[in-house]
């Protein structure tokens, strides 16, 4: 796999995650906006439930992965 497929795939990951982590948000907090997420501390109730504290994890998980291919290119 070339680092072009890697950094594609990799993006393709990312954005899954983060239509995972709008719906299970979503889910939680039917009234709170896209932009909400960026911030979800300020939101109680997404704040607490493991599941998002989980699949946001696993965002920041890939966003590290990609932080350090990029710094490593």
């Amino acid at each position: 796999m070339t680092s072009d497929e890697l950094e594609r795939l990799l993006e393709e990951m990312i954005e899954t995650q983060r239509k995972r982590l709008w719906e299970l948000a979503h889910r939680i907090a039917p009234e709170i906006a896209p932009e909400d997420l960026l911030q979800p501390h300020d939101h109680p109730r997404i704040a607490g439930d493991s599941r998002f504290q989980y699949e946001d994890g696993i965002l920041a998980g890939y966003l590290a992965i990609r932080a350090a291919l990029r710094a490593s290119r």
